[in-house]
């Protein structure tokens, strides 16, 4: 497809977009996703917002009850826009990091960003100086706005030539000081073109090799109008909160924007592990959880322990879960216990969000969905040819949104004849509804035979002691490899590897059964909580 005439000064993001012959077919077949040629993301969420909703209502709050209404944070976002753009030298396709925690103010820079027509590269507040050093690399980053309690490891990081302007801090030099000389002037958005890059985000590094992922401003837009605005269904009224941060884009979807485009609230906490989740809902009305399924497995056990603690869970309404696979036994307690139903969904970095989902009635506990509507899918052999429903096969994705690697040579392996090939390991059911399998990369073969890690894992899962479990393959020279389940158990628990080995072969078939069980106090995640088995493959 012919890209537009580019706004940007700086061009390198579009000067490191992958061949067009490598990039997936984009569809835009939905009324909704027929984009103008020139448009600011940031505008369309934040002015065009206020100009539908009014200045007055509650955009973001903070822990501590702040509350910023759409007003003040179009006012605050336009100030630092100026600063971004007329203190610090920012031109339209400059690269921007972003790094803090997950809060109001992080959310305003990013916007900011998108106003001025910069590129924003977001990282988690987590990240350590190799790794900051590694993805100004990559994008060649030469501005950094960071939240002052984490500036230290961004300056280790000895990145050359980059500008760092802290916010948060006292200085005079202090990016919110800087803003207050621009409070009250309104900031018109750069008319970036639809299909200039908005952000380039990276991957989690649950394989140990980051890639870059560059996403224009029509599709953030085009997460929004099909899976939120068809699967999830917002309103102006409902109060978003989540675990996954704003350097992910899980997080950056359903904390920023999905609320935003709905005129709805978001509540960005700094700290959103499940123990400060379930009393944040009842405090701050929570409508709308984002979050992956071990945190909805330890809510589980937080209201099972803590009866008395008072949780009010009456104000949600949605509850979404992504990341990583959602085991039917771990949805149907989360029914059992609040009577909601958790809206499955698989989404990728290099997809920017969910794609395959469903919700209320459609919703099959250990199924992941069907197609969003503006995307399609299917199954398909390493030839890229479709399997029959029923087989396992390679998952292909397809939609408005697509892969575009920076400057990467795996984009020829996840994106052929057109189609975007996730690395997941999928079954079609004849009427349409996908099945998880395994990670295509975490299928063990044993003495012949294809055994799914996460088949094997929803088993323990049912046991009673079993709180989090990996299951990978060992190499072994007589059968290949062996089924090795990494297991944590509940605090107190008895139970020994003798007595899982005899539970899980009443669920599953002899030779699925782990062979081998290691007990772990907890296993290795990324700071998004995904799951690391290439460090448990590593150790095997």
């Amino acid at each position: 497809m012919e890209l537009k005439p580019s706004a940007h000064a700086d061009t390198f993001a579009r000067d490191h977009l992958p061949p067009p012959q490598t990039w997936p077919q984009l569809l835009f077949e939905l009324p909704e996703l027929a984009y103008p040629d020139r448009l600011n993301c940031g505008a369309e969420l934040l002015d065009a917002t206020v100009d539908r909703f009014g200045p007055d209502r509650p955009a973001l709050r903070d822990a501590g009850g702040g509350v910023w209404t759409y007003g003040e944070l179009r006012e605050r976002v336009d100030a630092l826009a100026h600063v971004l753009t007329e203190d610090l030298g920012v031109v339209p396709g400059n690269r921007v990091l972003l790094r803090g925690p997950t809060g109001p103010w992080t959310a305003a820079c990013w916007l900011a960003v998108m106003k001025a027509g910069a590129v924003a590269v977001t990282v988690l507040a987590q990240a350590r100086p190799q790794e900051l050093a590694t993805v100004c690399a990559m994008a060649q980053v030469r501005h950094a706005l960071c939240a002052a309690p984490v500036l230290d490891d961004l300056v280790k990081a000895e990145v050359p030539g980059l500008r760092i302007t802290p916010y948060g801090g006292r200085d005079e030099a202090d990016l919110l000081h800087l803003a207050r000389r621009h409070t009250g002037r309104g900031y018109p958005a750069v008319a970036t073109s639809a299909d200039d890059v908005a952000l380039i985000a990276f991957t989690s590094g649950t394989t140990g090799r980051p890639k870059g992922c560059m996403h224009f401003h029509r599709d953030v837009l085009a997460i929004a109008d099909t899976f939120s605005r068809h699967v999830l269904r917002p309103t102006p009224d409902d109060v978003f909160a989540g675990s996954p941060p704003l350097g992910f884009t899980f997080g950056l979807g359903g904390l920023l924007v999905f609320p935003l485009r709905a005129g709805a609230c978001a509540l960005l906490l700094e700290q959103a592990g499940p123990r400060q989740l379930l009393p944040a809902v009842g405090r701050h009305r929570v409508s709308v959880l984002f979050t992956a399924p071990t945190a909805y497995r330890t809510m589980l056990d937080e209201l099972a322990t803590h009866p008395y603690e008072g949780y009010d869970l009456g104000s949600l309404r949605r509850c979404v879960s992504a990341g990583e696979n959602l085991p039917a036994a771990t949805w149907q307690a989360w029914y059992e216990s609040t009577g909601l139903r958790i809206i499955n969904g698989i989404g990728a970095t290099e997809l920017l969000h969910i794609f395959i989902s469903a919700a209320d009635e459609d919703i099959r506990p250990g199924t992941t969905g069907r197609p969003v509507p503006g995307w399609q899918a299917r199954v398909v052999d390493g030839n890229g040819r479709p399997v029959p429903d029923g087989e396992p096969g390679l998952l292909a994705v397809r939609g408005p949104v697509g892969c575009r690697y920076l400057a990467d040579p795996r984009q020829g392996e996840y994106v052929r004849d057109g189609w975007n090939l996730t690395g997941d390991t999928y079954v079609r059911d004849p009427d349409g509804w996908f099945r998880y399998v395994a990670r295509a990369d975490d299928m063990i073969i044993s003495s012949g035979y294809n055994i799914a890690g996460p088949e094997v894992e929803e088993a323990l899962l049912r046991h009673p002691d079993v709180q989090e479990v990996a299951v990978v393959g060992r190499p072994d020279e007589r059968r290949g490899q062996v089924v090795v389940a990494y297991t944590v158990l509940r605090e107190g628990s008895t139970a020994t590897e003798d007595s899982l080995k005899e539970f899980v072969r009443a669920e599953l078939a002899p030779h699925k059964c782990p062979r081998v069980f290691v007990f772990l106090p907890a296993l290795p995640r990324t700071a998004t909580g995904k799951l690391q088995r290439f460090r448990l493959r590593d150790l095997e």
